[in-house]
């Protein structure tokens, strides 16, 4: 029987995540890493036919032009991670990877992110469809060429300015048609490529903060080809710790006043996020989820700043100050440091897995269960990590008792209804 295929195509290949996810697949494949980090592998995705590390297939797209052994290489150096016996054995895959990127493109992705690289189109895109075709033609060439059986677009490039959408974003044959004389102002790169992923039937997932197939024409897009899609912003380390903490003050009854977050981090996100458009985009997922948890506003803080020497570690600084009994003012602060890209990419082979998973079972559409994976899940109001994980347990454990029940209790299948926000009194 030959092996199930898995085209994972990355949106910003060489950036720190795209290399972390296609050297930890290689290194997985090997033997010569653990799986520590993947949600995935807890027991109780155990019932699920989720594809191993050496199901992949990795391509994508990118600006920079440059390699994954490359990059690799820089991360080394420069962040003090993935052991050298490491890279030299997976080499034959990082080479093997890197031919299959293609140009990527910066039709509508601003100009911080078009300054990272020119390795683009020889012409760049005249209009959005010609944008789209270009990527959705690279898309079908490496699904061809490489006998893919389930093609995954995973958007891990850097941050775009917030996007904003009008009426010709409302429905698919009204966008459709005015891609043909549309510029950079109808569609942001994000949406271009999963404008390319969801026409064809692909599946996509949008890591980043940027609009993506956020927008209702891509919706019905989605439906009408039977694309699977979620997203967006993956949830990888201090808004992760917001998620998680929000909900003991509020079960505790304790009122938070203020909540400051500082972030200090060197690598090339940080650089894009230095940017004040950019960092727009960011500081709003980051923000919002505590006041959704809550279910009121405290004063909120949110910094990001670049640190070039910290290459892709990440520092966060937390102080929270709130009321408890009798009036009395407390403070609680926390300090999360860790490897930016090692935090996000088991998160994208853990997502690359569980889509896999739904797509076997005939799923389409929203994925629902997915939400605790992101800062601000598609679909879902909920931000409580807990009451997000309930989700993804219902659904392994709907697919675990098989049969019919399973088949129309999953989110792709139809409306997956999330639990009601919690509110304090």
């Amino acid at each position: 029987m030959s092996r199930h295929r898995v085209g994972l195509w990355l949106i910003g290949a060489f950036g720190g995540v795209g290399t972390t996810i296609t050297l930890g697949l290689s290194a997985m494949a090997r033997g010569l890493a653990d799986r520590t980090g993947l949600v995935t592998d807890l027991p109780m995705f155990g019932g699920l036919p989720l594809p191993e590390p050496a199901d992949f297939v990795v391509g994508g797209h990118e600006i920079r032009q440059t390699s994954f052994r490359e990059s690799v290489e820089e991360f080394r150096r420069n962040s003090g991670v993935f052991p050298v016996e490491w890279i030299e054995a997976c080499t034959e895959d990082l080479d093997a990877a890197t031919r299959r990127v293609r140009p990527g493109t910066t039709f509508g992705a601003g100009p911080a992110i078009a300054r990272l690289g020119q390795w683009a189109e020889v012409e760049p895109a005249r209009n959005a469809r010609q944008a789209v075709d270009r990527a959705a033609a690279d898309m079908a060439a490496f699904a061809e060429s490489e006998a893919i059986d389930h093609l995954i677009v995973l958007n891990v490039a850097s941050t775009e300015p917030p996007f904003p959408l009008g009426a010709v974003h409302e429905h698919w044959d009204t966008l459709n048609a005015a891609m043909a004389d549309g510029g950079p102002s109808l569609l942001p790169a994000s949406s271009v490529y999963a404008c390319a992923a969801l026409r064809s039937g692909h599946s996509y997932v949008n890591f980043t903060p940027s609009l993506g197939a956020s927008l209702p024409a891509l919706h019905e897009l989605a439906e009408s080809t039977g694309s699977l899609y979620a997203g967006k912003d993956g949830k990888t380390g201090e808004t992760l710790m917001k998620t998680v903490l929000a909900p003991m003050f509020a079960l505790r009854n304790l009122k938070v006043m203020s909540w400051v977050g500082h972030n200090i981090f060197g690598n090339r996100d940080g650089l894009i996020l230095d940017d004040p458009a950019n960092k727009l985009s960011k500081v709003d997922t980051k923000d919002r989820v505590v006041s959704q948890i809550l279910g009121y506003k405290p004063s909120t803080l949110v910094t990001i700043e670049y640190l070039p020497d910290m290459g892709d570690w990440k520092t966060a600084w937390d102080h929270i100050h709130f009321e408890g009994f009798l009036g009395t003012r407390m403070t609680l602060q926390f300090t999360w440091q860790g490897c930016d890209s090692l935090l996000a990419a088991p998160l994208g082979i853990d997502l690359a897995r569980l889509v896999d998973a739904e797509k076997r079972r005939g799923g389409r559409g929203l994925m629902t269960h997915l939400a605790s994976f992101f800062k601000g899940p598609e679909g879902v109001e909920e931000n409580d990590f807990f009451r997000q994980f309930e989700l993804l347990k219902d659904y392994v454990e709907a697919q675990a008792g098989g049969g019919e029940e399973a088949a129309e209790s999953g989110p792709g299948s139809g409306p997956h209804r999330p639990p009601a926000r919690r509110r304090r009194a």
